[in-house]
């Protein structure tokens, strides 16, 4: 690892690496030269398409292992046992966005709806977008608005009642049974977006402060790295920032909002033009909490290439800024683990020991920021990072200026799917437990079935499983009995957000599960958690385009101190209500949100 890699932080920088390969559990892996094959005419592979790569990261990664794309399952090692019911997931299986069905398989779109100790309190037809989402709730002046965005597409909604909800601006498109609509509303720049934001109180300048990620595209523009080189290319090259943006909220519009700063995640290079930053910038939603302190997950440069994921070019670590004056953010550190860095012969070695190496399917690297349960300003310690196919780590953070590993917990591969996502620490502080999960991204259970692992780090330096949740499993009355019959994506994705309005809930743990909708878990009895509410909404044929329908529902984001559930799904958004929260809350809460004191 050189100097000029490291820059100023280079010594300090390997030291870390080194230290942390302690914690790297080295699991066997072939570790041999990669020579790729041109064809597969069985199409099981990546290497289906002519390999012809041309960028030298992509290069260096592809050459630290032979091509091992899991082969297709023969029939009959998995699927639905006719006289159990039960399902049998595959052992492993490559990236596939088609659908895949098997004997006992819904031959159509269920329809119905399914539903326990849960109340449908209203329900919105507006769609962003059927694949994925991002939502705010913030309140001004007696009133609480919704903010659901993906990038360049954007609805803001009146919520204060929340059975008569009010759309108040809308940018870019809205989808329907054909898609998006030809015309975007308000447009955006090509360089702008509305990337996934958290929102906060800053008590200093008595405002709320919004701050926004600017990520690389990927979906949409490249679909196997190791092919399409031209598309590598406009990825190292994107035109928009990235990075983050920092505004401050004068109100619920975009026109009310002042931009207080940009940065790139570029750290070398903090002057770079846009076109010429390099790195993955911010992944998915800032672990920022209004205070001095802000942690996100990004890849600085184009050396993090050690991941297997078809379309992603980086594998994120860590970074650390200074927000003490949310006007000029000050980059602070950046944490790598073993296995990241191309070109890094501790890194490269921690990376072929990886069982996942050459599978050409493995998400490896961080997708979220840290999970932090207190932040750093109210005397936080710890920050607990899911990093797909390089496990679970436990961080300290009471230097933000100087991460530190603390521990790390590799499991079996899970492989199609994203292997390590999410973690829900809403528990841990009473508890001494987290949830840690990854999320399916084939369709019809065409992988490995995606547990939510449940991990003791009451001690730190040695966590711990203990088990898992509990399998979502079809009502008595339904046509199915087992989800993966009901066609589209299983298994779970996010409890919610880092911070949502009020206190979450001890012992409940609410996970949006795509095509199971929303299981709310009691986890008050770690031996013997159970699921005691679901809503399970139906599939709407009418309102959604067909190649769009399997992503059931993508994400839910609780109102506790409203006692509500928003469930954001690919034909519309529902209010639910249960018995597990407590009596809804139809009015403005008491204090407003995010909370000012």
């Amino acid at each position: 690892m050189t100097k000029k890699q490291w820059g100023h932080r280079a010594p300090q920088r390997a030291g870390k690496l080194a230290a942390a390969i302690g914690f790297f559990i080295a699991l066997s892996a072939c570790a041999a030269t990669h020579e790729p094959q041109a064809s597969d005419p069985e199409g099981r592979g990546h290497g289906a398409e002519s390999i012809n790569i041309q960028d030298k990261w992509v290069a260096r990664a592809d050459s630290l292992s032979p091509d091992l794309t899991p082969p297709d399952p023969k029939p009959g090692s998995y699927g639905l046992n006719p006289a159990t019911g039960a399902f049998t997931h595959p052992v492993a299986t490559r990236d596939s966005h088609d659908p895949k069905p098997f004997d006992g398989i819904l031959d159509y779109w269920d329809t119905q709806q399914y539903i326990k100790n849960m109340t449908v309190e209203a329900y919105y037809p507006i769609t962003v977008e059927p694949f994925h989402t991002w939502q705010n709730i913030v309140d001004f002046e007696g009133r609480r608005y919704l903010y659901q965005y993906v990038r360049q597409d954007l609805k803001i909604f009146d919520i204060t009642q929340p059975k008569d909800v009010e759309l108040l601006l809308t940018r870019g498109h809205t989808w329907g049974a054909d898609g998006p609509d030809a015309v975007a509303q308000n447009p955006m720049a090509d360089d702008e977006m509305f990337g996934a934001a958290s929102i906060q109180w800053n008590e200093k300048l008595g405002k709320y402060i919004m701050v926004q990620a600017y990520e690389v595209r990927r979906f949409g523009l490249l679909k196997n790295k190791r092919t399409q080189p031209d598309k590598v290319e406009a990825i190292r090259k994107a035109p928009h920032l990235k990075g983050f943006k920092v505004y401050e909220m004068n109100g619920p519009l975009p026109k009310d909002w002042k931009l207080l700063a940009e940065r790139t995640t570029d750290y070398q290079h903090p002057d770079a033009p846009i076109g010429e930053q390099q790195g993955s910038g911010v992944r998915d939603i800032p672990a920022y909490f209004g205070g001095d302190t802000m942690f996100v997950a990004a890849a600085p440069d184009a050396s993090y290439a050690l991941t297997e994921y078809p379309n992603d070019l980086y594998s994120a670590g860590y970074q650390s800024w200074d927000m003490s004056d949310p006007s000029n953010p000050k980059f602070l550190d950046q944490l790598t683990v073993p296995g990241q860095v191309a070109f890094d012969a501790d890194s490269e070695a921690a990376f072929k020991a990886n069982p996942r190496a050459g599978n050409r399917t493995s998400w490896m690297g961080a997708r979220m920021s840290l999970f932090i349960p207190t932040p750093v300003e109210d005397g936080g310690k710890y920050g607990y990072a899911a990093m797909g196919g390089l496990g679970f780590y436990v961080v300290d953070i009471s230097d933000p200026a100087d991460m530190k590993v603390v521990s790390h917990l590799n499991f079996e591969p899970s492989v199609a799917g994203t292997e390590g996502d999410f973690i829900d620490v809403s528990q841990v502080e009473k508890t001494g437990i987290v949830y840690f999960s990854g999320y399916p991204l084939n369709e019809d259970c065409w992988e490995p079935y995606k547990d939510v692992h449940m991990i003791d780090v009451s001690n730190p330096q040695k966590p711990f499983e203990i088990g898992v949740l509990p399998r979502p499993k079809p009502p008595a009355d339904a046509a199915f009995s087992d989800f993966c019959q009901r066609r589209g994506s299983f298994g779970p994705k996010r409890t919610g957000y880092y911070t949502q309005p009020g206190t979450p809930r001890d012992g409940i743990l609410p996970f949006n599960f795509y095509n199971a909708g929303l299981q709310v878990f009691d986890v008050s009895d770690t031996k013997n958690p159970e699921i005691v509410a679901y809503f399970v909404p139906p599939f709407n044929t009418e309102r959604v385009a067909s190649y769009a329908r399997g992503n059931l529902s993508h994400s839910v984001y609780v109102e506790y101190d409203r006692n509500l559930f928003w469930l954001f799904t690919n034909h519309g958004f529902y209010a639910l209500s249960s018995p597990v929260l407590g009596e809804p809350n139809f009015g403005m809460p008491d204090k407003p949100w995010p909370p000012r004191d």
